[in-house]
């Protein structure tokens, strides 16, 4: 039997529900933006770099994006849907959103600038403020704070081949 202070404080299912879409097409959104950001150069400039041999096809980048952004999104919602507004709620939300920046900016920095340097200097920050992001939606989910590990393996990963490209040319 749910108490009448648990009834007022659980969040309606259409509540959940439009949260859910909420999250995940946020994250999409930001992905769908920094493909298009991507698409200015990844055709012309980015066929002109030294890549090292361990660079992925570029047919790969995008199911791999699709789904690190719904994880993402999905990671987003547990915690926004967790608890009510509380101060590390409202951290894990805000670092989150940070880091949903930076991850948006990694494209306009890399191929709209053309800049491996300034992609470097963004996907850095990304991934610490990725780390922080985890250990945040820790403290209010922990399976908000797993789904996040893959893409920060993933934004490890690019990293990497950010530096080794940036080294290369």
């Amino acid at each position: 039997m749910i108490t009448k202070e648990r009834q007022q404080t659980a969040p309606s299912t259409g509540k959940r529900v439009l949260k859910f879409f909420i999250s995940v097409g946020l994250c999409l959104l930001v992905g769908f933006l920094a493909g298009y950001a991507t698409q200015s150069s990844v055709n012309t400039w980015y066929t002109t770099l030294q890549k090292p041999s361990f660079n992925p096809p570029n047919w790969l980048f995008a199911p791999v994006w699709t789904t690190l952004y719904f994880l993402m999104g999905l990671a987003f919602f547990l915690v926004w849907n967790k608890e009510r507004n509380t101060p590390k709620r409202r951290t894990a939300m805000t670092l989150f959103l940070i880091q949903l920046f930076f991850n948006a900016m990694w494209s306009v920095a890399f191929f709209m600038m053309q800049s491996p340097l300034w992609g470097l200097v963004d996907i850095s920050i990304l991934f610490l403020l990725i780390i922080l992001t985890i250990f945040a939606f820790f403290r209010v989910s922990r399976l908000g704070g797993v789904l996040l590990i893959p893409y920060l393996l993933w934004v490890g990963f690019a990293a990497i081949l950010n530096y080794t490209i940036l080294i290369l040319n």
